[in-house]
């Protein structure tokens, strides 16, 4: 039985459909009738509503120095030929420019060091909201080249030991060396467990183990005094990524005991992931 509308309803039940939702469903009806329902109409207009929400945020939530901004979802994964077209996107807001860099250029700090700061801080809050910036997105925003922002960040890590979550490292696209060091060095030689070293290299367990095993691998072989073409055909990897850990292998040189040690800790590493990832429920 069709339901009869009181005259309060008939008269402001339509002032309910004059919003953003309610034109874009108009719009829907009009302009595609093909899509089936003001039920399906009704949701993807909804949907598209919450889109903007997040991606368009109003301007009294931001504070002096930020930017809304759009990149790459910290879990989509690159592959060979997967455009951005083809990836999954998110918004997030940035602090380009904090209070602080202000009052610490005014008592002299070199602008260096404060782009620098302000690189790490905008890779660093993308990522607690779901995203993945590159060093050309970092460039863009603060003015300066990529190649800059790839050397701030790499200085950056090596003095603190820290990796920087952006897509070269966390999602093992282009030739970043650094963050296969510092994890190298978390686990043999700072001794740290595999559960922190995931979180504080923003890495999973199942990259810590490859980087882990990789390293083994080319150790071995450099034991066996084999040449870089001979390792690389050897353990199937190609001569770059040879060369990147054997300049790993090269920084510890006057650590030979420890490296040594980490052919026998290898499968102790491997039996932690194993743990941790049953724990945790995490995938490796």
């Amino acid at each position: 039985m069709k339901h009869k509308m009181s005259a309060l309803e008939a008269t402001y039940t339509p002032q309910s459909y004059k919003t953003f939702t309610g034109a874009l469903c108009s719009f829907l009806e009009a302009e595609f009738p093909q899509m089936a329902g003001t039920s399906t109409r009704l949701m993807f207009a909804n949907m598209i509503n919450l889109m903007v929400n997040n991606f368009f945020p109003k301007a009294e939530n931001l504070r002096p120095g930020q930017t809304p901004w759009t990149t790459i979802d910290k879990n989509e994964k690159g592959s060979y030929g997967k455009s951005i077209k083809n990836s999954k996107l998110v918004p997030v807001v940035l602090t380009v420019i904090q209070d602080s860099d202000i009052l610490e250029r005014a008592k002299g700090k070199k602008l260096k060091e404060i782009k620098q700061e302000a690189a790490i801080r905008i890779a660093t809050e993308a990522y607690e909201q779901g995203g993945c910036m590159t060093n050309a997105e970092i460039a863009i925003l603060l003015k300066i080249s990529a190649n800059t922002v790839s050397k701030y960040i790499k200085d950056w890590e090596l003095e603190h030991k820290v990796v920087v979550p952006r897509r070269g490292s966390i999602h093992d696209m282009g030739p970043t060396l650094t963050h296969k060091r510092i994890i190298i060095h978390k686990l043999f030689i700072e001794q740290k467990s595999v559960e922190q070293t995931s979180r504080e290299t923003y890495h999973s367990l199942y990259a810590i183990e490859r980087y882990i095993s990789t390293f083994r691998q080319i150790m071995l072989c450099k034991d066996n005094h084999m040449n870089t073409d001979e390792v690389a055909f050897a353990i199937g990897k190609s001569k770059r990524l040879v060369k990147e850990y054997e300049l790993i292998i090269d920084g510890y040189a006057n650590e030979i005991e420890k490296l040594k040690d980490i052919i026998n800790k290898h499968a102790h590493v491997e039996n932690n992931i194993e743990k941790f990832a049953n724990e945790y429920g995490q995938e490796i």
